[in-house]
């Protein structure tokens, strides 16, 4: 693994392709949704069952839900200064490679690309083939084999549409984004309902926290590794600050507003869930919003399976469309090859990063059982979150005086990285093979960077085959590596130079003032 910008095709001429295919954002509403359009997905259909699992009863699991919210935005107020602080897009890749060292980063994006986004995928996809087969397996789970099946066509058909168009993906994201919207809706509203009616048993203090089974720190820390699963997407916009406008206001306000909104939106989910539900028989379910749906919307329980199918599907398609982002952090900094940051030269799209991200989540999904999945993106997720957060008071004490445009007390990191300690330490000790695994994997990264990146002085043979592979990569899927102005310069002032600066304008500007491709 190694930088192969100088093996790679940069098209030079009017079919350039510019940075500026990774389209910035607007200072629009849709910029404040986007945290909570990230962060509400397939989690808060799945991971109700794994919290109240772990958590041994519905009070604790409540409770489970708020503190998880509470720790998200501490985390978030911690990244918002790291974001405006550190300026780069990559999220805690950068922030982690610029305080601690380009190992550190690289572990930090090896782990990424092998584990944590293929695991997320494998996770929506399994609870998308989840709630498509359920309704047609009312007495019995459906078969992991059939489960593994369509998941794997889920994720085989959007990775094609990513491939093939840009317009395709945010198309598909915008369509499907309304099942998760319509299904939470009906959860929430139901479940006022069913409080109105009397209907709250479970949520008495005599009776919430009546345990099913005996309390258990380690399985405590497993219910908010569950949760947390639920959060993830809370680091979004990190991802991205260098397409936001004005991040100094926008970051944080971000925050604000969507952190609380999610909060409010799961807690009153996972309470509408036990107002239709035993704790006994939620945890029987592998599908909890159908049960749901079966139990209170009678004839037309059909739309829940429906509703849930449609975000799940959409789910999987925006981590899909986002992944490529930190591909290319990852290669501008000679962290990975620059053919998985290469884009097609006429569609935009990331192929090479799109084809590897499937091929990953494809060996994902040899298991189906979602929630040892969960435990093992969610152990990995967290302990790379709270090396970044201690990076914040690295960088305090490294730099006192650097310029921080949102500069919050220390406080929160130190409360952020306590409540980290205890997650870490007893879900290892609760799963210790699971969680082992994952370490185990970050750690083969150790080797690769000392030989792929560290290592300047490469055999030409060597340096020969890797610039064969990227010349065959690249002639296969027709990409090339993102050009900066040079294009342009060279273009000269002529009528196509003046097309090429067009194109390569910021997108962050007036509608009238800027041009986008039909696919860009």
């Amino acid at each position: 693994v190694t930088s192969l910008r100088d093996h790679s095709f940069h098209l030079d001429s009017p079919g350039h392709v510019s940075n500026n295919c990774l389209c910035h954002m607007n200072n629009h509403p849709p910029l404040l949704l986007s945290i909570p359009g990230n962060i509400i997905g397939s989690g808060i259909f799945v991971s109700p069952k794994g919290v109240m699992e772990n958590a041994s009863s519905v009070g604790l699991a409540l409770i489970v839900w708020i503190v998880t919210g509470i720790i998200t935005a501490i985390g978030a107020l911690c990244y918002a200064e790291l974001g405006v602080t550190i300026p780069k897009s990559g999220g805690d890749y950068s922030y982690v490679k610029d305080i601690f060292g380009g190992l550190a980063g690289f572990l930090r994006l090896w782990i990424a690309v092998l584990v944590i986004y293929p695991t997320n995928q494998a996770v929506i996809a399994l609870t998308f083939s989840n709630y498509v087969l359920q309704p047609l397996f009312p007495t019995c789970f459906p078969p992991e084999n059939g489960l593994r099946l369509l998941a794997a066509v889920c994720l085989l058909l959007l990775t094609w549409v990513n491939c093939s168009s840009v317009r395709w993906a945010t198309r598909v994201q915008d369509i499907f984004t309304a099942g998760k919207l319509l299904a939470l809706a009906l959860i929430i509203i139901m479940g006022i309902v069913q409080i109105c009616k009397g209907e709250y048993y479970w949520l008495e203090p005599a009776h919430a926290f009546e345990p099913f089974q005996e309390y258990d720190v380690g399985l405590i820390a497993l219910a908010f590794l569950q949760g947390s699963f639920a959060y993830g997407g809370w680091n979004f916009l990190n991802y991205v600050t260098e397409e936001l406008v004005d991040p100094y206001v926008n970051l944080p306000r971000a925050i604000f507003i969507s952190i609380p909104l999610v909060t409010f939106v799961y807690v009153f989910a996972n309470i509408a869930y036990v107002t239709a539900m035993s704790p006994q028989e939620l945890l029987a379910s592998n599908a909890v919003a159908v049960t749901f749906g079966e139990k209170l919307l009678g004839v037309m329980s059909w739309i829940m399976p429906i509703s849930v199918a449609l975000s799940t599907f959409g789910g999987v398609n925006g981590s899909l469309f986002t992944s490529s982002r930190l591909f290319f952090a990852g290669a501008r900094e000679g962290h990975l090859p620059s053919l998985l940051a290469m884009i097609h030269v006429k569609r935009c799209t990331p192929i090479p990063a799109l084809l590897f991200t499937c091929l990953s989540t494809l060996l994902m999904l040899c298991t189906s059982d979602m929630y040892t999945l969960i435990n093992y993106v969610g152990f990995i997720n967290y302990l790379f979150y709270g090396v970044t957060v201690a990076g914040q008071i690295v960088l305090r004490i490294k730099a006192p005086d650097m310029h921080r445009p949102i500069r919050i007390s220390l406080v929160w990191p130190v409360i952020y990285l306590l409540f980290w300690a205890f997650l870490l330490i007893f879900s290892l000790y609760s799963e210790p093979i699971v969680c082992g695994l994952g370490m185990a994997i970050m750690l083969t990264g150790v080797p690769v960077y000392f030989l792929g990146v560290y290592w300047d002085n490469k055999p030409e043979c060597f340096n020969n085959f890797v610039g064969t592979m990227t010349y065959l990569g690249q002639r296969f899927c027709v990409v090339v590596y993102p050009g900066e102005t040079k294009g342009a310069k060279e273009a000269g002032s002529g009528e196509e130079g003046k097309e090429l600066k067009e194109s390569q304008a910021p997108l962050s500007q007036d509608d009238g003032e800027t041009q986008k491709s039909a696919d860009c």
